[in-house]
């Protein structure tokens, strides 16, 4: 079995290629994979440093929209695992111009060379993000969407686009739509990682508006294990939740990262709220529990703790990240 992983050196996709290495996914063990990999900003490439060495994984570094490169990189493939994507919000805002050329047109560009070269199966990894907010209740998977920032309506039309593919050209298309996801290996602009490395550095966390956005916390390894249920057994043309099960708001998840780090509500500094910021998300996942036997296994609070103790002990990881956000952030 040959299986591409495009971003495959981002935090989600580096999380499902090391442990898709390691055996932890019976059904797909011994398969050769290439990992399809920009390396812009949130790729990198220590994620890959425990497999690096591993015969079976060939690292090919390019664009998702290069059309002939992703055609000779999909040749052959059996299984497809799309998540490369621009996925930060704030930046999004800042600038939608990168957020469409990736997660729309790229996306377009790897499910024609799907369809063209006879990909078995395509795995479009997506957000709770594309229907919007819920103010009571969870979505289902036949929820309309309703995306509100440039980043959410990218990655809407990404899976409208991939759907289509699957109605049109008959290619084996799967949707997943995962919930908020935290772990080892987060990027540190992300709010968790970023709060956390804040606070390990004595600096304040920036909490926006009065910290009432309520989200469903996803560890990294239940999301994989979600992705390797679908890429196995998904029903093609199907779409797929893959919740956590731990609904959060923003300001409660700040008050267990202080307690667990000792620090005291000094450390939280009040800013102004995102335009367009969504309220609520959560995600009904019964579809791929029913139908795969999913649930998640990592306890929140174990799951928490564990991610902050990562980061303490991997400043070496981080920071050089940190210290590059904050020289993009300056003025020249």
């Amino acid at each position: 079995m040959r299986i591409v992983v495009t971003g495959g050196a981002g935090f989600i996709g580096s999380h499902f290629v090391r442990s898709l290495l390691a055996g932890a996914y019976p059904p797909l063990a011994g398969a050769e994979v290439v990992v399809l990999d920009r390396f812009t900003y949130a790729g990198c490439r220590a994620n890959l440093a425990q497999v690096a060495d591993d015969p079976a994984l060939t690292v090919v570094t390019g664009d998702v929209c290069d059309a002939a490169l992703v055609s000779e990189v999909l040749s052959g493939a059996d299984l497809v695992v799309h998540c490369a994507a621009e996925s930060h919000v704030d930046r999004s805002i800042a600038d939608g111009g990168e957020f469409v050329r990736t997660n729309v047109l790229g996306t377009q560009t790897l499910l024609e060379a799907a369809a063209r070269v006879g990909v078995g199966r395509f795995l479009q990894v997506s957000t709770d993000e594309v229907y919007g907010s819920v103010e009571h209740g969870s979505w289902h998977e036949d929820q309309p969407l309703h995306p509100n920032s440039p980043y959410a309506a990218s990655k809407a039309s990404a899976d409208l686009l991939a759907l289509a593919f699957h109605r049109t050209h008959g290619l084996a298309v799967c949707v997943t739509r995962c919930s908020n996801n935290y772990g080892p290996y987060q990027f540190p602009e992300k709010a968790l990682p970023l709060f956390v490395t804040n606070l390990l550095d004595g600096r304040k966390v920036p909490l926006y508006g009065d910290g009432g956005n309520v989200r469903d916390w996803l560890h990294v390894d239940d999301h994989c294990r979600g992705l390797a249920l679908v890429a196995e057994a998904g029903r093609a043309g199907a779409v797929y939740h893959i919740g956590g099960g731990t609904e959060l708001a923003n300001r409660e998840l700040v008050a267990r990262l202080l307690e667990l780090l000792g620090r005291d509500g000094t450390m939280v500094e009040r800013v102004p709220d995102r335009k367009g910021h969504d309220r609520r998300y959560s995600l009904a996942f019964d579809r791929i529990s029913e139908e795969l036997g999913y649930a998640p296994r990592t306890g929140f609070e174990s799951g928490l703790a564990e991610t902050v103790k990562w980061y303490a002990e991997h400043r070496d990881w981080w920071l050089p990240l940190r210290q590059r956000l904050a020289r993009e952030a300056s003025p020249a």
